[in-house]
């Protein structure tokens, strides 16, 4: 039996991209993008380049953005953001990605001297467009070189490249379970094309889950969303902050105010009108879920996603839209819920030290962890709360 939420359809998509602008293309009409999900607030990829008649690879869209080193023109009056954009932007670069079907552009960080870089797998898919893409990657400085697809990861929307350079300079990671709401932030990336671009906010909300269409899911029609259409929502949970992301920032690196990275930028929301946009609401994957799955892709090609083996629902209250946990309906035998003791008709609410408030919560919390991680699970039972020590099964496994 395969686990998945009955939360309903996503209300959040990966949609509505920046059309970049393309040297020369054929005159050909430009293959309509699919409304994949209409929400108060419709959640689109931050990234930049619309679907192209075109096979030709170019990279015209860089000639409007050439990075720029961090200008600073009087040393004394430079804040704490110009301190930490001069001490991440060397480690920010940004990937041009084509396939047959389109091209599009994105960011990405450097993880490792010797040329590793961690992006969005909706950036080197071009939206779930392609499997094999022809990637190059601009570093600040402007050198561009061609980059390999190490590996991408569906459930997270993570993927690694590795650019033939050496001498890059590895993002700091930050642990990102010691932040706090309301820590000043910077976002680092290339918004429609404008690389090295740096963005001033706070962290509005920790913890924060969003549903999010994915195409790339399609690929593994085992994992738990799956619907057979060809896009399926996928429970993230991130960091939600007022820095502008917009278009082209999807990659690119959300950095605390020493420069370290807290979290890689993956979704803005919008106002519901299909226009893309920095509206104050942007998400970040927390840098200790990119480090973990980043690694893993580098060693293996993939990534482990842990499985808890239950069939769950939003606990609704009083039929209202509100929902306090999540609610069991049903257990996989042998699973890892049924061996640890859960029951159908316990509410889960907390997992691993969280709060639960949804089956969508559960669902992003049990996939941000590596298979048989050992986790702590409380749930209501019978108006009494009851802790169990669960491990965790491997999503793989739904396949």
């Amino acid at each position: 039996m395969s686990e998945w939420n009955r939360s309903g359809d996503s209300q959040f998509s990966f949609g509505n991209t920046y059309s970049a602008p393309v040297a020369q293309a054929p005159k050909r009409k430009r293959r309509p993008i699919r409304a994949l999900g209409i929400a108060l607030l419709a959640l689109t990829a931050a990234l930049i380049g619309g679907v192209v008649g075109s096979t030709a690879f170019t990279l015209s869209y860089l000639s409007i953005s050439q990075p720029a080193p961090v200008v600073v023109n009087n040393t004394e009056n430079v804040n704490w953001v110009t301190g930490a954009a001069s001490n991440a932007a060397p480690s920010v670069v940004t990937l041009a990605v084509e396939s047959a079907d389109g091209s599009g552009s994105g960011s990405g960080v450097a993880l490792t001297e010797d040329g590793y870089v961690l992006t969005n797998a909706h950036v080197v898919t071009l939206g779930g467009l392609t499997q094999n893409p022809k990637i190059t990657v601009q570093l600040w400085d402007g050198s561009v070189y061609r980059a390999k697809l190490i590996g991408y990861d569906s459930v997270y929307d993570l993927a690694v490249v590795k650019v033939q350079v050496a001498g890059l300079k590895p993002i700091t990671f930050a642990d990102s379970d010691n932040l706090n709401v309301g820590e000043d932030v910077v976002a680092i990336g290339a918004p429609l094309g404008l690389s090295s671009t740096v963005t001033q906010g706070i962290i509005s909300a920790l913890n924060r889950t969003i549903q999010v269409a994915s195409a790339e899911v399609s690929e593994n029609p085992g994992l738990q969303f799956w619907n057979g259409t060809g896009n399926a929502p996928i429970s993230l949970q991130v960091i939600q902050t007022d820095a502008a992301i917009n278009p082209g920032n999807s990659g690119g690196a959300l950095v605390n105010n020493q420069g370290e990275l807290i979290g890689i930028n993956v979704a803005i929301a919008t106002a519901g009108n299909g226009e893309s946009g920095s509206i104050g609401v942007g998400f970040a994957i927390p840098s200790n879920t990119a480090f973990r799955i980043s690694q893993e892709i580098i060693d293996t090609g993939s990534a482990s996603h842990g499985l808890l083996g239950a069939m769950v629902r939003d606990n609704n209250v009083q039929n209202s839209t509100f929902s306090t946990g999540a609610y069991v309906e049903k257990l996989t035998e042998a699973g890892a819920a049924e061996k640890a003791g859960i029951m159908p008709g316990d509410v889960v609410v907390t997992f691993a030290g969280q709060t639960v408030t949804s089956a969508a919560d559960l669902t992003a919390m049990v996939r941000a962890e590596p298979a048989g991680a050992s986790v702590e699970v409380e749930v209501i039972r019978n108006g009494s709360k009851k802790t169990f020590q669960v491990t965790l099964g491997d999503a793989a496994d739904l396949r």
